[in-house]
């Protein structure tokens, strides 16, 4: 019988495990209805990270069972007679890695120390048959990757037990069968092609499973930084990344401040229920945080139905009360379409100033950063002093938009904390002639 390289593959197909370890990162959800149902068997109740780690399990399990059993046939109708024992050993993985998904009733590390085990002792079994000159022995050295991966990185001592056992399998098989002792006499040239194969599937395991690892690792990275940004400037997320334990305190000698407040909140939520008033502030926010990027200023907080939002921090910016003027604008804009669109009675008062801040992060848990000063303070004041629909402005704010937008005067008036004062209400952009 004819015994090509081509066709003599006698190994249980671990090199298309290699598949598994780089599709296992793959949203589920990408799969068809019934594949999913078959990855994520068995791991019903874990918590995300578990769960992922064991739907990757099963994937690997899976790919085992059938490149085992295209191997398995292969073997059947190459040599039978000579073959028998490897082909029931086959059979045996699939039998085996088909109870993967069950296992993980038992608990998150029970089917990986069932694959574990399985193919060292397979691994053996197949050296054992064909000698050591066939390279499988080699595939040993994959776990010192792969036990990172399927034990999760907290379990050290059992992914040191697993790569110390493996280490020790592979030198015995060295010494244990050379290639006068293997029980199946095989010709040199499918001895050459296991071995490739070997050295082939153990590289892309190896690489495989650092790939992931990396990758898990890059996901991380990725997921703590988009929330950081999310919680900080850019520009601040940028200085705390270079110098994590440097304080992140800034004085700007000018910048704007604008407090917006949604009047009448407290009835309109006792009237719409938990559920719809955060629906409301929700999309409300959203469409805010929308225009605080469209018109390039910085979102600073939310608090209840107050939304907070400055122009020149933390990075200067020329026209900071311009900029802010037209985002103001924007917001009224904003809830007018809004109040349409559920005829709900929602109206906002607004307070802008502009002056010197002071701003960084505070904090060491839930850390945010803020602003603060006579400018802040005094934009709070405004806000409180204004009235539904309109945006109250100090005379700082008025001069820097006197150019560019019209303004009602609203009179002297008593703020606490500052004294008395001439303040406006910002009408809009003035038309050009």
């Amino acid at each position: 019988m004819d015994h090509t390289p081509a066709s003599a593959e006698t190994r249980t197909g671990v090199s298309g495990r290699v598949i598994a370890w780089l599709k296992a990162s793959r949203p589920t959800s990408a799969l068809g209805p019934w594949l999913t149902r078959l990855v994520e068997a068995g791991t019903q109740g874990y918590p995300p990270e578990t769960k992922r780690r064991l739907k990757i399990l099963n994937m690997i399990a899976y790919l085992i069972v059938l490149t085992t059993l295209v191997y398995a046939i292969q073997q059947t109708f190459l040599d039978y007679a000579r073959y028998w024992p490897i082909i029931h050993i086959n059979l045996a993985i699939i039998a085996v890695m088909l109870a993967v998904p069950f296992m993980h009733r038992f608990g998150p590390v029970a089917a990986a120390l069932l694959i574990l085990v399985t193919e060292c002792a397979a691994l053996l079994a197949f050296t054992s048959f064909l000698g050591r000159e066939s390279g499988l022995h080699v595939q040993y050295v994959a776990f010192s990757a792969a036990a990172f991966v399927v034990y999760g990185l907290h379990r050290t001592w059992l992914i040191f037990s697993s790569i110390a056992v493996a280490l020790v399998l592979h030198i015995l098989a060295w010494f244990w069968f050379p290639s006068t002792a293997a029980l199946i006499a095989t010709e040199q040239d499918v001895l050459d092609s296991m071995y490739i194969q070997a050295a082939v599937t153990t590289f892309g395991i190896i690489a495989a499973a650092v790939y992931y690892a990396f990758r898990l690792a890059e996901n991380a990275k990725a997921e703590t930084d988009a929330l950081l940004r999310n919680i900080l400037p850019d520009t601040v997320v940028e200085r705390l990344k270079a110098k994590p334990a440097e304080p992140v305190a800034d004085t700007f000698p000018e910048a704007s401040i604008l407090f917006a407040d949604i009047t009448g909140f407290v009835p309109l939520a006792r009237k719409l229920g938990a559920t719809d008033t955060v629906a409301l502030l929700n999309t409300l926010v959203s469409r805010f945080d929308e225009l605080a990027e469209r018109h390039g200023v910085e979102k600073i907080k939310t608090i209840g139905d107050a939304y907070m939002v400055a122009a020149g921090v933390p990075e200067p910016v020329p026209k900071s009360a311009e900029r802010l003027a037209r985002m103001a604008l924007s917001m009224h804009a904003a809830v007018a379409a809004l109040r349409a669109e559920t005829g709900h009675a929602l109206d906002m008062r607004m307070g802008l100033a502009t002056g010197p801040v002071m701003a960084g992060v505070i904090g060491r848990r839930k850390f945010s950063y803020d602003i603060w000063g006579d400018a802040v303070n005094l934009a709070a004041r405004l806000e409180t002093a204004s009235l539904p629909g309109r945006i109250h402005i100090c005379p700082v704010t008025h001069e820097r938009l006197a150019d560019a937008f019209d303004t009602e005067p609203r009179g002297a008036m008593e703020i606490k904390g500052v004294g008395t004062q001439s303040t406006w209400f910002l009408v809009g952009p003035r038309s050009s002639i």
